[in-house]
């Protein structure tokens, strides 16, 4: 893993990208269960439309993650968990479903979280070996 800085490290960046990822993926509760559900798992009704447009919105995460300095690594990662939410939630009836359970915007944050949290604890140790 790089451990090049993140160029910015604003709070209210992430937290824009975590309530985008929330709004995406886990809005909703289905009542009576713990299952929990975004627009990402609505828009999917819609093949290929609804899922191309909660895939635009799930790419400007990885953007801006690519903005605040996540390693080329994670940045793949991020990218592949939004190309199979595409590809797989474009499918009539199993990409709906699908959308119900695979959480991608949700893993991306977790990755960029990972990230964040690696280069804090970094800087962290390095400030005390001054």
């Amino acid at each position: 893993m790089s451990r090049r800085p993140p160029k910015r490290i604003d709070p209210e960046t992430v937290a824009h990208l975590r309530n985008l990822s929330h709004l995406l993926d886990s809005r909703w509760r289905l009542p009576g269960t713990n299952m929990r559900f975004g627009i990402d798992g609505i828009a999917s009704i819609v093949p290929g439309i609804g899922d191309t447009a909660t895939g635009v919105i799930a790419a400007y995460i990885v953007w801006r993650a690519h903005q605040i300095g996540v390693p080329r690594s994670t940045l793949v990662r991020m990218a592949a968990n939004v190309g199979v939410d595409w590809a797989v939630g474009s499918i009539p009836v199993l990409g709906t479903i699908f959308d119900f359970a695979f959480k991608a915007n949700t893993k991306n944050m977790e990755l960029l979280n990972r990230h964040l949290d690696t280069f804090e604890s970094l800087e962290a140790e390095r400030r005390r070996s001054f």
